[in-house]
C-alpha cells in the first residue's frame, strides 16, 4: 500500500527536469528529476534543482511524498533532496518518507539536517510539528531487488557504468503489467538491455555528438569535460541500440546533453535514434506520459 495519505489512482511518468548537468540558463530546463506514479505508489527519481516546483506543478501535494530514489550523488541528481523534504515538512508532512540511494546519501542527509537544525528545532517547538529527523528513512541501494514490503510494486536496481562514480544505479519499476526503467547516468552499457528487457518505457540519458562539441567550445575546461562526457555518458544512437536490444516499447530520451543550447531541434534527436524501431519521445520539463 501507499505510505502517503492520498492513494495514487492514476499511473504516469512525469519528467520534472530534463537536462543533463547542474547549470541552469534563462528560460532553459531544470536538471534531472522525474515522477513515476505506479502500483499505488508515488516515486520521485532524482532530485536536481527545481524538483520541488516541478512536483507542485505536476499536481503532487508535497505532504503526500512517499518514495524517493537517488541514482547517484552528482549534484544535478541530489542537490534539492534536502530542500524538497524540508518544504514537504513545512506543508504538513506527517508520514514517513523512504529515501533510497548510495551510501554517501547518509552523509548528505546528516549534513543537511545539521545545517537546518535551528529552523527545524524552532518549528517543532513553536509550531508543534513532528520531528523531520524521525520522518525520513534512508535506505542504501544495492544491485538486485529493492526491499519495499509491497505486494503490488516491485523495484530492482542495476549498477551502471558512470566513471568516476562507482555507486550509480539504473532502476526498474513494475506493477500490474506496466514497467518503467530509468538508465540513470551511464556510458553505453549493454547489460542495461537485459535489465530493461520488454519494458514499456525506457527513460535513457542521451547526448548528441555535435552538442558535445558545442559545449566544449563554450566551457573553460572544455577538453576535460569532453573526456568526462565521452567516458561516462551515452550518445543518442547508443541509447537507441539499448532500447532496440531490450525490446522496449517506448524510448524516452532524458538527461539531455545539450538541452538548452540554441540550434538543436527535436528532429536531430529523432534522426540520431532512427535505428530504434519503437516510439521515441524527446523529454522536456513537464512531459507527462500516462499509462495507456
Amino acid at each position: 500500500m501507499s505510505a502517503s495519505n492520498v492513494p495514487v489512482t492514476k499511473e504516469r511518468l512525469v519528467i520534472l527536469g530534463s537536462k543533463g548537468g547542474p547549470a541552469i540558463r534563462p528560460g532553459g530546463p531544470s536538471p534531472t528529476s522525474s515522477l513515476i506514479e505506479i502500483g499505488g505508489r508515488r516515486c520521485v527519481v532524482d532530485c536536481g534543482l527545481g524538483v520541488t516546483r516541478g512536483l507542485v506543478e505536476a499536481g503532487v501535494v508535497l505532504k503526500d511524498l512517499d518514495l524517493i530514489f537517488i541514482t547517484h550523488m552528482h549534484s544535478d541528481h541530489v542537490l534539492e533532496l534536502g530542500p524538497l523534504l524540508h518544504t514537504a515538512w513545512t506543508t504538513g508532512l506527517a508520514t514517513p518518507v523512504r529515501v533510497y540511494g548510495p551510501a554517501d546519501l547518509i552523509e548528505y542527509w546528516d549534513g543537511f539536517l545539521g545545517s537546518m537544525r535551528y529552523d527545524i528545532d524552532l518549528r517543532i517547538e513553536d509550531e508543534g510539528r513532528p520531528d523531520l529527523r524521525e520522518l525520513v528513512e534512508i535506505h542504501l541501494l544495492q544491485e538486485g531487488d529493492v526491499p519495499l514490503e509491497d505486494d503490488v510494486l516491485s523495484i530492482s536496481a542495476l549498477r551502471v557504468d558512470h566513471p568516476p562514480v562507482v555507486d550509480c544505479f539504473a532502476l526498474r519499476f513494475e506493477a500490474n503489467g506496466w514497467s518503467v526503467v530509468f538508465s540513470a547516468d551511464t556510458a553505453y552499457f549493454p547489460r542495461l538491455a537485459d535489465f530493461a528487457r520488454g519494458c514499456d518505457l525506457l527513460v535513457h540519458e542521451a547526448m548528441l555528438a555535435r552538442g558535445v562539441d558545442r559545449i566544449v567550445e563554450i566551457t573553460g575546461n572544455g577538453e576535460r569535460l569532453r573526456e568526462h562526457l565521452l567516458a561516462s555518458h551515452t550518445m543518442a544512437p547508443d541509447a537507441a541500440r539499448i532500447a532496440e536490444a531490450a525490446g522496449a516499447r517506448h524510448l524516452v530520451l532524458h538527461h539531455l546533453i545539450p538541452a538548452d543550447l540554441p540550434g538543436f531541434k527535436e528532429a536531430e534527436w529523432h534522426d540520431a535514434t532512427k535505428d530504434y524501431s519503437g516510439k521515441t519521445t524527446v523529454s522536456h520539463d513537464g512531459l507527462e506520459i500516462k499509462r495507456s
